[in-house]
């Protein structure tokens, strides 16, 4: 009982921790937004660390859809497979 006790704990501050971020980030973004020449530096840096990181993006997205191709394969072998295996 008492581990019950102890994760229930833990999944409520968890929720209460979350729920704290997004109020404090919503209200962050709504007062960024008030301001063009922040939501105009914040471009800038978000254009630079793109450009910046552009090979590292470019690679780990390449690697998420080839891996997302072996999936779709792998789950097409084992369709064919359970598709042969009724038909006998």
């Amino acid at each position: 009982m008492k581990h019950a006790d102890n994760s229930m704990t833990k999944e409520i501050v968890k929720g209460s921790i979350v729920s704290s971020t997004v109020h404090t980030g919503s209200r962050l973004m709504s007062k960024v937004a008030k301001h063009p020449v922040l939501v105009f530096g914040l471009g800038l840096v978000a254009g630079y660390l793109v450009y910046k990181y552009r090979k590292e993006i470019i690679s780990s997205t390449t690697r998420a859809v080839d891996a997302g191709k072996d999936f779709v394969l792998q789950q097409k072998e084992n369709l064919e497979d359970i598709v042969a295996e009724s038909k006998e």
